[in-house]
């Protein structure tokens, strides 16, 4: 494919957020040009998939427009669907939620994704890496030749170290604790429970974050751990901490035990929340390099198409000449900001508190399976935060 000299808008990053974003601008007359540096969309995988049905994303984050592409999907998107979320403690005690959901094959999701913006007129093109962006000319590379394109608007949704937020200043202030690494294995040959989302927490496993257990249906899971590298041990990195969930656990291992790893998956989450800025004169940004993402679950996929919806809604309006450009900070943070900054707050409450099995144990038989929900929606009722300030005091 040979792109145009130029575009109304270029949007780098083909995942959800940059697909959604690509869809909406085209879907309003605009031409959209759509890069993204992988050979196939939606590989290599970036996270576990789980995504919430309707009814629960509403829950989640009920001020936002949500995209169509998020209410209804083809089936062959989905692995399974599970009902149940469950916490298991460093002790093995549980306790857990009904939440109805669906495990995403993100290979085939976000190719569906990709054509929705296709079908609305966007231009894909795929194997090309952005290496330059001068004002709103950008520069790229890859295997359809080398291009400077020019675009009245850019949208970066090229993740976590976004070189599109980075080239207009947009990134996020330091922080160890604010980024975390996601790594993960799909197995086959496991026997997990078919009906739930399992989340393990321990400081021998998951010092400071927490592992996983998501099935894909039959005898297949997504397992991982997500974990800061601040906290990890002396000589050990987030495979060995994997491994040792994996084969060690006194739970998690039972289940495992006969697996085969299909894949290694891997990445960066950004839990630290979104930037101070993610809107300029000409540039947007969202998903994973805005931090749109709710820190106490490591969830993204939700968040990140409300953003590229609401980036491809004011890059149109924009273009039409009815707002500027800037306006899409205020609004993205009017339908999911509160929430995104909640979580932020409560994983630091709970930093400190998973590093102590004792007082993890403690948190997890105080807190109750409503208010566990809650939380994992990104919100704190008064009950919880009292409890978790109470139990931070605890911890010298």
């Amino acid at each position: 494919m040979v792109p145009e000299k130029s575009y109304d808008v270029i949007v780098v990053g083909a995942g959800p957020a940059g697909s959604t974003a690509a869809a909406y601008a085209a879907q309003r007359g605009m031409s959209v040009l759509l890069v993204d540096k992988k050979q196939d969309i939606g590989v290599p995988l970036q996270c576990g998939g789980f995504l919430p049905h309707t009814e629960t994303l509403k829950e989640l984050i009920p001020s936002a427009d949500l995209p169509f592409t998020l209410e209804e999907y083809p089936s062959s998107c989905i692995h399974t669907t599970t009902s149940f979320q469950r916490f298991i403690a460093p002790n093995g005690i549980s306790k857990g939620f009904d939440v109805k959901g669906d495990v995403l094959d993100r290979r085939r999701f976000d190719k569906y994704l990709a054509s929705v913006a296709a079908k609305e007129g966007t231009h894909l093109l795929v194997a090309t890496n952005v290496i330059e962006i001068k004002e709103t000319n950008v520069i790229m590379d890859g295997a359809f030749g080398r291009y400077e394109v020019k675009g009245e608007v850019i949208i970066g949704a090229d993740g976590p170290n976004s070189m599109v937020a980075a080239s207009k200043g947009m990134q996020r202030s330091p922080d160890p604790l604010g980024m975390s690494t996601a790594f993960e294995y799909e197995l086959c040959g496991v026997d997990v429970d078919k009906e739930a989302v399992e989340m393990y927490f321990g400081k021998d496993y998951v010092p400071g974050g927490y592992a996983w257990i998501i099935s894909q249906g039959k005898d297949r899971a997504n397992i991982g751990v997500g974990i800061r590298e601040a906290f990890f041990s002396e000589k050990m990195c987030a495979r060995d901490y994997l491994n040792r969930f994996m084969y060690e656990h006194p739970i998690a291992s039972e289940k495992l035990k006969e697996g085969t790893i299909l894949s290694v998956i891997s990445g960066l989450v950004p839990v630290g929340g979104a930037p101070s800025i993610t809107a300029t004169k000409n540039t947007l940004i969202a998903g994973d390099a805005a931090g749109h993402l709710i820190a106490t679950n490591g969830g993204g996929i939700s968040t990140a198409m409300v953003g590229g919806k609401i980036a491809g809604e004011t890059a149109a309006d924009f273009l039409e000449g009815t707002c500027k450009l800037e306006e899409y900070d205020f609004r993205w943070r009017a339908q999911m900001g509160l929430e995104i900054k909640t979580s932020v707050y409560i994983r630091k409450l709970m930093d400190k508190i998973m590093l102590s099995d004792s007082i993890m144990n403690a948190a997890i038989k105080t807190i109750s399976s409503s208010q566990m929900k809650a939380v994992q929606c990104g919100k704190l009722p008064e009950a919880v935060k009292k409890t978790l300030q109470k139990l931070n005091m605890g911890i010298n």
